[in-house]
């Protein structure tokens, strides 16, 4: 039921109505990264991307189903549903983090991620597999074996993949909360240029 609520909440939060039905529409469909954990969810960088397009005219729109916590799992068993009722022409899947910090098998996420770009094009709509990656503390083996299957799982089914674990997100002083792992406010804004540039030049904003 809390995650159910969650959901709602971030769903009536983020929605942007566009001004026509021309424009995509983008669903996140991620975790604690993209659910602004720990700062305000209008500052975080889906909800500045929707802004954005809102400011600027674009007929574009977002809606974001992240949840904090979320895994594979999790995500596998709601994107059905979500589908149904969001009708999205664009779908970043930005899950993973959560089963990693927990140590579950690189196969199992996996297959998870590779089922749900399965379910996101038969609905008809366009996957984006976003990559993560985890603190070292968790073993070099294992960390490098996570952060590779996400542009495995792109290149697998042939979508377009884009990488989160970039320096300029996490290199700069309070940059990062206290936690060491979510981001603050401050990068947020260098992610949604991020994400915009990269759907522009995929020209999946046509």
């Amino acid at each position: 039921m809390t995650k159910v609520l969650v959901l709602m909440a971030v769903l009536l939060t983020t929605a942007v109505q566009a001004r026509s039905s021309d424009g995509q529409h983008l669903l996140v469909f991620g975790d604690s990264l993209s659910a602004a954990y720990g700062i305000d969810i209008e500052k975080g960088w889906a909800s500045l991307l929707a802004q954005h397009w809102q400011q600027n005219g674009k007929p574009h729109r977002l809606t974001n189903a992240s949840i904090s916590g979320e895994t594979t799992d999790g995500g596998l068993a709601r994107l059905p549903v979500t589908l149904q009722e969001i009708k999205p022409d664009i779908v970043a899947i930005e899950l993973g983090a959560n089963d990693g910090l927990r140590g579950h098998p690189l196969t199992r996420i996996q297959a998870n991620l590779e089922r749900m770009v399965d379910l996101v094009e038969a609905a008809g709509a366009q996957p984006i597999v976003i990559g993560i990656s985890l603190p070292p503390s968790h073993g070099p083996r294992y960390v490098d074996g996570f952060r590779s299957l996400f542009a495995k799982v792109a290149e697998a089914k042939q979508v377009p993949f884009i990488d989160f674990y970039r320096a300029e997100f996490f290199d700069q002083p309070g940059y990062i909360q206290e936690d060491g792992m979510h981001p603050t406010e401050a990068p947020q804004p260098l992610i949604r240029d991020a994400v915009l540039g990269f759907l522009e030049q995929q020209n999946l904003l046509q």
